[in-house]
């Protein structure tokens, strides 16, 4: 029996090979793929592309030399395409390939998958569609499944259509991890799937849970743990909630896994940026510390400016009535203060990068600043310096982001407010509609996908 070595050095290409090792031999092509970051310093991950495409090309002459052992036609040109289809990008000749496999042998599970694939890199999204419902017709398997499941959320129109293929998204791949529990790909397509339904419309805590969790399960796999689409898109959630720390270590851990991708670094630094122009903000009080004009701005502040909250009562997010007690911002703990208001005056506005809340500062009656991030907001709608803005049952949270490494930047920390919705605000003594509300809409990534 011949030994193929495909972690270290070069194919033998003068090996003469049975058909199951020649099976092998094209699965253990992509295992180097997909297990490229394991078995090699991750600053090599930019040679990974290279690196593929060589034992690709020694791979697939393996399969040509050993052609005679192949008896099925339609398995041999399924194998060539197979080697092929291993890059990351559309390769005509795969498509060209397994189009005739499948013409041969239309049960040929396998090569309906590769061929889906094909189309899918090429953006031949129904003709991908059309080759995983193919495969299923033939056999239940999580690869059609998972493929189909990341095909549909490409279909609609309207916003009713969209949503109800990403509901029938999400069904479709938790199938494919019900044949498969421990299968970290279809756990990444659950994941990506959760992420659109959220951000497509249905914007409740449970989806995104759900969403998180699944990414975990993915991570647990060797496979998927190294997907950067994983990490970029679950650093996507971190960033909705505000989980600034989480946010900037996935996007950093999907720019190494990906050099050459360059998103993620852009992430980085935006979100970097945002931090610091946030802390600045807070620590110079939007430039007037000290200042007459602050103290102008602070005893402007009156009870009036609650508005329906002052001495009143208000409807929880729960749909709960609670009475509410004004406070100070140095009053306000970490998490949800249940029963309180906050009322200060907004003495700076920041509009960042769309992925990123819509962020003010206000000031209290004792002088002290807080920011607010402001989620699901119109984006004709903005506050401006001198609003009065009264705040029920502040969440507070803290960043705290170390500096970059060799930035010579100083670590950044401070408390926030995270404000779910608009219409919770009263400003300048009146309730905000629901006009001034619409959802939050990010891109899920599906680059390996």
């Amino acid at each position: 029996m011949a030994v193929i070595y495909l972690f270290s050095g070069s194919l033998n290409q003068n090996m003469s090979l049975s058909r199951d090792e020649l099976l092998d031999c094209v699965d253990k092509l992509y295992t180097f793929r997909d297990l490229y970051i394991d078995e090699h310093p991750i600053s090599h991950a930019g040679q990974k592309k290279k690196d593929v495409e060589t034992k690709m090309l020694e791979t697939l002459k393996l399969v040509e030399d050993n052609q005679s052992v192949i008896t099925n036609k339609a398995e041999y040109l399924m194998l060539r395409g197979k080697c092929l289809n291993v890059k990351s990008d559309y390769d005509s000749q795969a498509e060209e390939l397994i189009s005739k496999a499948v013409k041969l042998d239309p049960k040929l599970v396998e090569a309906w998958n590769i061929l889906g694939e094909c189309f899918w890199k090429k953006g031949d999204i129904d003709a991908a569609k059309n080759c995983f419902s193919g495969a299923l017709q033939h056999s239940k398997n999580k690869v059609s499944l998972r493929n189909l499941s990341m095909v549909l959320r490409q279909f609609g129109n309207s916003r009713e259509e969209k949503l109800q293929h990403i509901n029938e998204s999400v069904v479709k791949a938790k199938d494919a991890i019900s044949l498969d529990i421990s299968d970290g790909m279809s756990w990444f397509v659950l994941g990506n799937a959760y992420l659109s339904q959220f951000f497509g419309g249905t914007q409740s805590e449970q989806i995104i849970q759900q969403c998180l969790k699944a990414y975990s399960q993915a991570e647990k796999d060797p496979i998927a743990k190294n997907n950067p689409d994983l990490h970029f898109n679950r650093s996507m959630c971190f960033l909705y909630q505000s989980e600034f720390m989480l946010a900037l270590q996935g996007f950093s851990r999907a720019g190494v896994l990906d050099p050459a991708w360059d998103i993620p670094p852009a992430k980085v630094e935006m979100l970097r940026k945002y931090l610091s122009s946030v802390n600045s903000m807070l620590s110079t009080k939007c430039g007037l510390s000290g200042k007459a004009k602050l103290q102008k701005i602070v005893s402007s502040i009156s009870d009036s400016d609650l508005g329906p909250y002052g001495g009143g009562s208000y409807t929880s997010t729960l749909g709960k009535s609670v009475t509410l007690e004004s406070k100070l911002t140095s009053d306000l703990t970490e998490g949800r203060n249940s029963g309180v208001v906050l009322l200060g005056k907004v003495i700076g506005c920041l509009s960042p990068d769309p992925s990123v809340a819509y962020t003010f500062i206000i000031v209290d009656s004792d002088q002290q600043c807080i920011a607010a991030c402001l989620y699901n907001v119109a984006t004709n709608y903005g506050l401006k310096s001198g609003d009065s803005v009264a705040i029920p049952e502040p969440y507070m949270m803290t960043v705290e982001v170390p500096a970059a490494p060799d930035s010579g930047d100083a670590e950044l920390g401070y408390k926030f407010l995270r404000i779910e919705t608009p219409m919770v605000l009263v400003v300048n003594g009146k309730k905000l509609g629901i006009e001034k509300q619409a959802p939050t809409v990010l891109k899920v990534t599906a680059q390996s996908e």
